[in-house]
């Protein structure tokens, strides 16, 4: 088959040869030609046509291939972006798992910690547990006890083992706390007085533990340094019978204190106010006053402001307004002596006094009124100020005396730790009696300044409406007119060269 390559070639020498032959034919003998060159032009001229032919074959061929390949190259182009998608994808991907990777094993490594912190306070728990059990309770918890101290130390359990082992203690004792609620009831062994091993059941009725044996004996279970098996104090006749009882059938009525009137006397103690006060030592006695003095402003104060709210009449101050509106002045004041409402008396006593000056008869009235309402706030406010102090001072005083214990006998803990509660009961008792006596405080100061606006407006009214009425307006520039005389005739007596001109040293 003629490839495209030698096709062209042919045809390109069959031109030169054409081309040679016209070249070397005489110009004047066209007709006359070369018959050998005739031949080889037209054996050319055919070559030509053939490889032209060839030549548009090809094409022809090129182009028929060149769509498929096209096709195929844009298919393969499609397919390298689709696997650039797909690596992107997968490295993405890729990415993603490694930090969802290091954030697992962060809270792996996290959660690993948690569980140590975990088995090492469990595994505290199971070593002191046998502080915080009842008399002859060890004898039901010593195999679980004993299991939870060997999970730590023995090697060859597995964490999830060792855990489940803890778990399973802490459960037990959980189940522990609800069943001694109300008393528990358990068999064990005890010892009595001679020595003699006991047979019997247990009964834990809070911290005490009562025994009673399957010979009938019954008493008090104590228990014993250096044994599991606790002691049992055997009691007779009435008392013994009771616990017997008790313990067998888990019903009944405890019929002894064990304390021996302790546990009464601390809880009288603990809740009697009067031994309260005197274990706060002789800066009580101040604190005392200082609470009374300030319960009594209050409740003082209190009823004033409840008695003036009911002497309160907003008829009465808008029918006072009304006569001042009209002019009538003299039936306002008259208004206003016959009330009882503090804003309408403040009033009234202005207008009455207004001949000076109405501003300054006012400020008089409204001073004059607010100093009843603020009539033992000083007191209050002293109490609040005194009481931190008073219990700071009482601090000091307690502390000095457990120092000086400190530093002589110490065979007497209990007066360091008197000095101690001395000190602490006067911190409190100054601090509640200042918090108690400020949320008053605050709130009389509230409405005080509530009647002081009150009134503050009331005499912008009344000032507005006097001014305002050309009688008012009339009475008003006549009284500022006779206090400016006045001013005048007083400035003339202190001073009788006053608008005179002298010259010292001149003629």
């Amino acid at each position: 088959m003629i490839t495209l390559k030698s096709t062209i070639r042919l045809a390109a020498v069959a031109l030169l040869a054409v081309g040679a032959a016209h070249a070397q034919a005489p110009a004047t003998q066209p007709a006359e030609v070369n018959p050998a060159i005739g031949k080889a032009s037209r054996s050319a001229e055919g070559e030509l046509n053939k490889s032209i032919g060839e030549l548009n074959n090809v094409r022809a061929l090129i182009s028929a291939e060149k769509l498929p390949l096209a096709q195929e190259l844009t298919s393969l182009e499609e397919g390298v972006v689709q696997l650039r998608k797909d690596g992107d994808k997968v490295q993405r991907l890729v990415d993603a798992g490694a930090l969802e990777i290091g954030t697992l094993k962060a809270e792996i490594k996290s959660r690993q910690d948690e569980l140590s912190y975990i088995g090492s306070l469990l595994d505290e728990y199971a070593r002191t547990f046998e502080t915080k059990v009842g008399v002859g309770e060890m004898q039901v918890y010593a195999e679980p006890v004993e299991k939870a101290k060997q999970a730590v130390e023995n090697k060859t359990l597995t964490p999830v083992e060792r855990f489940a082992r803890q778990t399973t203690f802490t459960q037990l004792t959980i189940k522990r706390l609800f069943d001694v609620v109300g008393g528990m009831r358990f068999a064990g062994v005890s010892v009595d007085t001679m020595g003699a091993v006991l047979q019997g059941q247990f009964a834990m009725i809070g911290p005490i533990a009562l025994f009673r044996a399957d010979s009938g004996m019954a008493g008090i279970a104590v228990a014993q340094v250096g044994s599991v098996n606790p002691l049992v104090r055997q009691l007779e006749g009435p008392l013994a019978g009771s616990i017997g009882t008790l313990v067998a059938s888990g019903e009944g009525t405890l019929p002894l204190d064990p304390s021996r009137g302790g546990a009464l006397k601390a809880l009288v103690q603990k809740t009697n106010i009067v031994h309260v006060f005197e274990k706060g030592g002789p800066i009580m006695w101040p604190l005392l006053m200082a609470s009374v003095a300030g319960v009594a402003v209050v409740l003082e104060r209190l009823l004033f402001l409840l008695n003036e709210q009911r002497k309160r009449s907003p008829k009465t101050l808008a029918k006072f307004f009304v006569e001042v509106g009209k002019g009538d002045l003299a039936a306002a004041i008259a208004i206003a002596k016959t009330s009882k409402d503090a804003v309408v008396v403040t009033l009234g006593y202005a207008l009455e006094h207004r001949d000076q000056s109405l501003g300054h008869a006012l400020v008089y009235a409204e001073t004059r009124a607010l100093k009843r309402y603020r009539r033992g706030i000083a007191i209050l406010d002293t109490v609040i100020t005194l009481a931190p102090l008073l219990g700071l001072l009482g601090t000091v005083t307690g502390m000095m005396a457990s120092f000086s214990v400190i530093g002589g006998d110490l065979s007497s803990p209990g007066a360091i730790t008197g000095g101690i509660s001395e000190a602490l009961i006067a911190t409190a008792f100054g601090l509640v009696i200042a918090i108690v006596s400020l949320l008053p405080f605050n709130y009389l100061n509230n409405r005080i300044e509530g009647i002081e606006t009150e009134m503050l407006a009331a005499g912008e009214q009344l000032k507005l409406l006097v001014e305002t009425h050309p009688r008012g307006a009339a009475l008003t520039k006549r009284a500022q007119e006779e206090a400016e005389e006045e001013e005048e005739e007083l400035t003339l007596r202190v001073d009788p060269y006053h608008g005179t001109s002298t010259s010292l040293g001149g003629s």
